[in-house]
């Protein structure tokens, strides 16, 4: 793993006041991504800018998501220790790593295997042991369901029944949906499911993901 030194750690506490000054006010997440080092899920070219709050491609038409966009996916979760979550889009794994440090126990799908095979041995360097599977996340990971919690980072054509289904109730499922108005908007929700199975939904602004596809890709 690429050092993590002095300089570092104060780029990150940069990071959280903007972030803070954006909006996020939730204490554990802003902790986390004072302590999760942005810089190592980067190439190397891009670790000058880690700590700036934009996204930045990782390679098989993916990115990692501006850290405003984490901030904000994690609180709405309203992760609290010890719940299992389901992160769909395992990506360079920052936000798995976030969800981890906030004390969630983390289960991610990757459908890219090239992603796949280099975010594992990365993800394994941490101390949170994140469970990593290759896999189409639509479907989620049914023999480790119920989750209490159900992240997706990318945007999806509609809500996987699916991953309604492995959704405890009372679970969140935070995810970005297509508007279906417009192709290039996804609005950002938040959702609730309910006794009778039902979704309670909040909508928290647009946003912007690449598109959430279905089987496993390898490239």
């Amino acid at each position: 793993m690429q050092e993590d030194n002095y300089r570092h750690r104060g780029m990150r506490q940069n990071l959280v006041q903007v972030l803070k000054d954006k909006g996020i006010s939730d204490v554990n997440v802003l902790n986390a991504i004072g302590i999760v080092p942005r810089h190592v899920f980067l190439e190397s070219s891009f670790i000058e800018y880690a700590y700036q709050d934009r996204p930045f491609p990782i390679g098989s038409g993916q990115t990692i998501s501006q850290p405003f966009t984490v901030a904000m996916q994690s609180q709405l979760l309203s992760v609290e220790k010890g719940m299992k979550v389901l992160e769909i889009g395992t990506g360079s794994g920052y936000q798995a790593c976030v969800l981890a440090q906030m004390g969630a126990k983390v289960f991610t799908v990757e459908r890219q295997r090239n992603l796949y095979n280099k975010t594992k041995p990365l993800l394994a360097e941490f101390p949170y042991h994140i469970k990593t599977f290759l896999g189409d996340g639509n479907k989620g990971l049914p023999m480790f369901k119920p989750f209490d919690r159900v992240i997706i980072t990318a945007a999806a054509p509609e809500i996987p029944q699916d991953l309604v289904n492995q959704l405890r109730t009372g679970g969140i499922m935070v995810i970005p949906l297509n508007d279906e108005t417009d192709a290039m908007k996804q609005k950002m929700l938040r959702l609730t499911k309910q006794e009778d199975g039902s979704l309670r939904r909040e909508e928290f602004g647009e946003c912007k993901f690449v598109p959430m596809l279905k089987d496993v890709a390898n490239d």
